[in-house]
C-alpha cells in the first residue's frame, strides 16, 4: 500500500481552499509533489516530515502556478534530490510518460494540460493513485482561465484520466477523493452542463460574458462573478473553434451569438469564422502555393 502524507502549505484563500498541497509518496526513498510557495517555514516543515520517511528521491511540480511551484528549486536543493516539471525553470522538463527516478516505486508523469498548458498529473498505476494538482480537486471544479488554460485541452485530459481508471485522487486543493472514477465523471457531466448554459444564453439574439454570468451564476455571490466570467470565455473559445459561435464587435465585453458550424472544404475540420478552410489546410495551402512553378 501507498504511504501518502500531505504537507498543508500556509496559503488558504478562495482560489486555494484551504491551502496548496504538498504531497510526499512512498516509504523508503520518496517523492515530494508540489513543494508549494517560497515560504521557508513551510519548507523545512515538508524537508523534515519527508526525511522522518526516507530520503526524498525527487521532487515534482504538477504546473507553474504561484501556489505550486515557487519552493520547488530551493527545496529540491535543500533536500538535494532532482526536480521534475514540464516547463518550470530550474527543473528537469519531464515529458509525458516520463517515469520518476523512485526507487521502489513506478510513478509516471502524465501531461494534462487544460488548467494551464503545463499541468502534469503523477499516476502510480499499482496503486492506482493519481496526483492530479489542479486538474482535479478534492471539492469543487478546476478553474480554466484563458489563455494559458484551453478547455477543449481539459477536456481531453480529463478522458486521459478516466483511462487510467484510478482509485485514488490526491488532488492540489481539498481533502483526498476517494471514488476517483466518479468524481471524474462528475467534473465531465459538470462541464456539459455548463456548455449547454453557455450555448443557451447565446441564442437568438446572443449575450455578452457580463449578461451570461449574471444569468448562469445567479445564485452565486457576487466575488466569484469575475472568476466565473473567465471560465465562460473559456467555454466560448472552445465552441467558436468548433463553429458553433461568433463574436461580434471589438470592446471589453463583445457579443457572442449562436453560428451554423462550417466545415473546412479540403479536411472536413470545424472552421472558425467565415473562412474557407481551417487553420492547418490554410498553411498548407499557401505553402503548396509558394512551391509552385511561376506561371503555374
Amino acid at each position: 500500500m501507498l504511504r501518502v502524507t500531505r504537507v498543508l502549505a500556509p496559503n488558504p484563500s478562495v482560489f486555494t481552499l484551504e491551502g496548496t498541497n504538498t504531497w510526499i509518496a512512498g516509504e523508503g526513498p520518496v517523492v515530494v509533489i508540489d513543494p508549494g510557495p517560497d515560504d521557508p517555514a513551510h519548507l523545512e516543515e515538508v524537508a523534515s516530515t519527508a526525511r522522518a520517511t526516507g530520503p526524498v528521491a525527487a521532487v515534482a511540480v504538477t504546473h507553474d502556478h504561484p501556489d505550486h511551484a515557487p519552493g520547488a528549486v530551493a527545496f529540491a536543493a535543500m533536500v538535494d534530490a532532482p526536480l521534475f516539471a514540464f516547463r518550470l525553470a530550474g527543473a528537469e522538463h519531464v515529458r509525458d510518460g516520463q517515469r520518476l527516478p523512485v526507487p521502489g516505486m513506478d510513478i509516471v508523469a502524465i501531461h494534462t494540460p487544460g488548467h494551464t498548458s503545463d499541468h502534469v498529473a503523477f499516476h502510480v498505476p499499482r496503486e492506482r493513485a493519481l496526483f492530479t494538482g489542479d486538474a482535479v480537486l478534492g471539492r469543487g471544479t478546476s478553474f480554466i482561465d484563458p489563455p494559458d488554460g484551453d478547455l477543449a485541452h481539459y477536456l481531453r485530459s480529463l478522458a486521459v484520466m478516466q483511462d487510467l481508471k484510478p482509485r485514488t485522487i490526491y488532488p492540489g486543493h481539498g481533502p483526498v477523493v476517494l471514488d476517483a472514477e466518479a468524481t471524474l465523471q462528475e467534473y465531465v457531466d459538470h462541464r456539459a452542463e455548463r456548455e449547454a448554459q453557455v450555448v443557451a444564453a447565446v441564442a437568438g439574439d446572443g449575450a455578452t460574458v457580463t449578461a451570461m454570468v449574471t444569468t448562469i451564476y445567479a445564485d452565486y455571490p457576487a466575488e466569484v462573478h469575475e472568476l466565473a466570467a473567465r471560465s465562460v470565455l473559456a467555454h466560448l473559445l472552445k465552441l467558436e473553434s468548433e463553429g458553433r459561435v461568433q463574436k461580434r464587435g471589438r470592446g471589453k465585453d463583445p457579443v457572442w451569438s449562436a453560428a451554423e458550424p462550417r466545415s473546412c472544404e479540403r479536411c472536413g475540420r470545424p472552421v472558425k469564422g467565415r473562412g474557407r478552410y481551417c487553420p492547418s489546410c490554410s498553411l498548407v495551402i499557401l505553402q503548396e502555393g509558394s512551391l509552385a512553378e511561376p506561371g503555374a
